[in-house]
């Protein structure tokens, strides 16, 4: 590398950092509208400042959604995409950032803050330099609420359309994801009759019925598909992520309860076929209501792009299966290939979630060189 290399590297992996800190500086989580629609114009108006550039605008049941692509281009043939919401944490102090061990540490840095600093980068350097390239970037506001309203509404309502889409949500710097589980959110609710709690046999306690059943859910599920069946998991799981009543009295049986479930698994198995076995378990006195239901996910895998990826990071590059879901599953679903990788990171969705920032600048450099590749251009 040479000196001149290395002094523009530095300054990228400053700009990349600095970038990526600002955005996890907004706690952009659907519990907070109003600082979701501040990161939203602050990324808009990055985008916004390429004069070769048509910014348009989309807004679904109040979730923003802006599109940047060359004027006149309407499909552009590579399309950058990426979301600004977070999970939400109960303490706003907690949106805040710094660096240790040569990494960013915040709520968000991997997913997707720092990501979004990469593509925010990439975007602007191939229009400045390519005018007119058919390049485009699309970024959205509710992957971590499902995506019907971001992606999932781009996709399959306002017409829009690519030749691939490159999202940054899965994977590792290495491990190219081609595969993804369905998803399946389900409320579960469970009535009783209230009473005194010093009286518990003047009433029937929804808890315990809910509890009761939710044990004998997470045995049926150990016994179909037995947690050390495979080194991978690659099985359904069913995980409860929260469980309450609207109860307000630490001496009363309360007359209702309900419990969210997460449950994650990989094909041939189908939303329908996972809905089905979870309401036999429960039984006919528990109601379920389906709040997401996704059905796997086959990516499109590109040996250009993973030999690429060996070539930046002189390391094996392998496919791999993920666990989680992401917005790929709406464009997928039309046929349109989708690329996922990202830098190496961990920790996501907890406050010390981290990003790599030497693996941000191979991240950066596998994109451009891919780029250079897809659209012809020299970058």
């Amino acid at each position: 590398m040479t000196a001149t290399d290395s002094t523009e590297s530095e300054r990228l992996k400053q700009r990349l950092v600095s970038l990526t800190r600002d955005l996890i500086l907004m706690p952009s989580s659907a519990a907070r509208p109003e600082d979701r629609q501040r990161c939203y114009e602050f990324i808009k108006n990055h985008l916004d400042a390429l004069d070769t550039v048509e910014i348009r605008e989309y807004s679904k049941n109040d979730i923003p959604s802006v599109i940047a692509a060359p004027r006149g281009c309407a499909h552009p043939e590579v399309l950058l995409c990426g979301h600004l919401d977070v999970v939400a944490h109960t303490d706003p102090a907690l949106f805040r950032s710094r660096l240790e061990n040569g990494r960013i540490y915040g709520p968000g840095a991997a997913d997707m803050k720092g990501p979004l600093a990469i593509m925010l980068e990439i975007f602007r350097h191939v229009h400045t330099l390519h005018p007119g390239a058919s390049l485009g970037m699309a970024v959205t506001a509710d992957e971590e609420s499902g995506g019907e309203h971001g992606v999932g509404y781009l996709f399959n309502d306002a017409g829009v359309r690519c030749g691939l889409a490159m999202i940054p949500d899965a994977g590792s710097l290495n491990r190219i994801a081609i595969e993804e589980k369905g998803i399946l959110h389900m409320r579960t609710h469970s009535t009783g009759r209230p009473a005194h709690g010093a009286r518990p046999w003047a009433g029937i306690n929804p808890i315990e019925i809910l509890i009761a059943r939710l044990v004998a859910l997470k045995e049926g599920f150990d016994a179909a598909w037995p947690p050390d069946n495979a080194e991978d998991h690659w099985h359904p799981t069913c995980t409860v992520t929260l469980i309450g009543t609207p109860n307000q009295s630490v001496n009363a049986i309360p007359a209702e309860a309900e419990a969210i479930l997460d449950i994650r698994f990989p094909a041939p198995h189908t939303v329908a076929e996972m809905a089905q076995f979870v309401n036999e378990i429960l039984g006919v006195d528990i109601e379920t209501t389906t709040l997401i239901g996704a059905e796997p996910t086959h990516l499109s895998p590109d040996e250009t792009y993973r030999k690429i990826t060996e070539e930046i990071t002189g390391e094996p590059a392998r496919f791999v299966r993920g666990h989680g879901g992401s917005d790929a599953r709406f464009i997928c679903a039309l046929g349109i290939p989708v690329l996922m990788s990202r830098p190496l990171s961990g920790n996501l969705h907890a406050p010390d979630e981290w990003i790599d920032i030497a693996s941000m600048l191979r991240f950066h450099r596998i994109y451009e060189r891919y780029l250079e590749h897809k659209l012809r251009l020299a970058l």
